[in-house]
């Protein structure tokens, strides 16, 4: 059903790196909830105003909230799709992630409604009247609320969406609520025990434990995360993988959105090169970037120097380095003699759980390079690795 909407609603609907098709799954996704919550929601008001059930009515306004949530779902693809201007120029793509975190709050609050209700329930409950239709109600709006969860599910996948996923994670929290408020009603209609205003305690329990969870994601990616190892790795390997290119570092991914990222990196070229010669290799491959991945890469000339006495104080350094910590990684190295010393310039790329403080490394390195030459200056940076 999922993929037939997309064929006729979303032209070009299997190149999901266009912005414009991954902009239009998510407006109809949007779509697809306004309408479907708004069915749901009015038959389940009217069923639990019927038979006296605040669960059933308390999961109708649930699903009203979906069909609001779903137009903000809606709204925020609309705009986070459009284009960079003077004020934006990095473009609007963030706002998917802000209507994500409105869309969870908003199921937070009608969680804490739902908690309210039900206490009331149970300190002063009311008999059911539950007849089949209700029951056969409940039970088609699981199916509707299971689909709608791989709808959502599926489309955040194809386009990489956490707006999606969470939405889909509702629909999940939605199926749950329902099968919850159907186990109530059965359990009255055949046993006569009134479990309504517990059930719904637990379900908006569940619904509030859930969205804090989506609410941290959310936030996260607001305020900016590591980059994925793998895609930094692509990066890295793709680049080096010109000849001219003798190593690369520094590597700064800055998002602005799911398809939205800018690249900033070292590339090491030999320093007896010339440098209009490596200009143009490094332009070419900011070229290619662009064209293949639409990523926006800036690359940073580093020249190297190749001669025997650097590569031969640049492998002790890397012998030293080795027996302090085998992850222990460096870039960026020069020497410089001065006053009977050798300085060593360079920088360590010090990796996460590593036992020792900036400071201590730096001393610990500089002392073993001096214990094999005593000439050595190690003039040392460190750089944190994420």
């Amino acid at each position: 059903m999922g993929k037939l909407l997309a064929k006729i609603f979303i032209k070009n609907h299997r190149d999901f790196e266009d912005p414009k098709v991954r902009a239009a799954y998510g407006i109809l996704s949007g779509a697809v909830g306004i309408v479907s919550n708004l069915l749901l929601s009015g038959a389940k008001i009217v069923f639990g105003i019927l038979i006296g059930s605040i669960a059933v009515l308390a999961d109708g306004i649930n699903n009203l909230s979906d069909a609001g949530t779903s137009l903000i779902t809606l709204i925020g693809f609309k705009m986070s799709s459009r284009p960079a201007d003077k004020d934006h120029p990095h473009g609007h793509q963030r706002l998917e992630y802000v209507t994500g975190l409105i869309l969870t709050l908003a199921i937070i609050a009608v969680g804490g409604a739902l908690l309210k209700s039900s206490v009331e329930k149970i300190i002063h409950p009311t008999d059911l009247n539950v007849d089949l239709f209700t029951l056969i109600m409940l039970g088609a709006a699981i199916l509707v609320k299971l689909w709608q969860s791989f709808f959502y599910r599926a489309n955040g996948k194809l386009i990489k969406s956490r707006t999606l996923f969470a939405a889909a994670a509702d629909s999940r929290n939605d199926c749950l609520q329902t099968a919850a408020v159907l186990s109530a009603c059965l359990v009255f209609r055949f046993f006569g025990v009134n479990i309504d205003g517990y059930v719904g305690l637990l379900v908006s329990a569940l619904i509030i434990f859930g969205s804090a969870k989506l609410i941290k994601q959310m936030a996260s990616a607001l305020i900016g995360e590591a980059p994925q190892s793998e895609f930094v790795e692509r990066v890295r390997e793709e680049i080096q993988s010109y000849s001219g290119i003798l190593g690369v570092h520094d590597i700064i991914i800055h998002s602005y959105g799911p398809k939205k990222a800018y690249v900033t990196a070292h590339a090491e070229v030999d320093a007896a090169v010339d440098v209009r010669e490596s200009h143009y290799l490094l332009d070419q491959i900011e070229r290619d970037f662009l064209e293949r991945h639409g990523l926006d890469l800036l690359l940073h000339l580093d020249p190297v120097d190749t001669d025997k006495e650097t590569e031969r104080y640049r492998q002790l350094t890397e012998e030293v380095l080795k027996t302090i910590d085998e992850r222990l990684d460096y870039h960026d190295f020069r020497i410089s003699k001065e006053e009977g010393e050798t300085k060593l310039f360079f920088d360590v790329v010090m990796p996460s759980g590593l036992q020792m403080g900036e400071n201590e490394l730096r001393v610990e390195i500089s002392k073993r390079l001096k214990e094999r030459d005593d000439s050595l200056n190690p003039i040392i940076t460190i750089d944190l690795h994420f």
